[in-house]
């Protein structure tokens, strides 16, 4: 039996601009409402569903794998939109990407917190490791 992840639920304030942000900055179709959700789905099938929340929200990373191709125009969007972001995941390197495994990697955060991050290659695929 082959297993694949299915979804996640994300906590958000305002869980429709929060799908919409993610879908737009990944140029991923629009976000579509399952219940209390607001759907994103990347290509392979897999759902991130934004939840509205009152409560505090703990701040989880998401990682996407994208093609050379969509990094360059998900990267401009992230400087088109004037968006903070770094090349490591403690945010000590602002302003920069990385060059893991001979790929490009970024991080930056949606408007809830949560901190994405695209990379070219898999971690370990070109032999980095810190």
């Amino acid at each position: 039996m082959a297993i694949d992840f299915n979804h996640t639920i994300l906590p958000a304030r305002n869980s429709e601009a929060s799908a919409k942000f993610l879908a737009e900055m990944l140029g991923l179709p629009a976000p579509r409402r399952w219940g209390p959700f607001q759907m994103v789905t990347t290509e392979n099938g897999a759902n991130l569903d934004y939840m509205d929340t009152d409560g505090e929200i703990t701040p989880q990373h998401y990682a996407f794998l994208v093609s050379e191709a969509e990094f360059d125009e998900i990267f401009g969007r992230i400087r088109e939109r004037n968006l903070p972001y770094w090349a490591d995941p403690g945010r000590t390197q602002s302003g920069e990407i990385n060059h893991h495994d001979g790929g490009r990697g970024v991080y930056f955060e949606d408007p809830n917190g949560h901190l994405l991050e695209i990379i070219t290659r898999q971690y370990g695929s070109g032999g980095w490791n810190p």
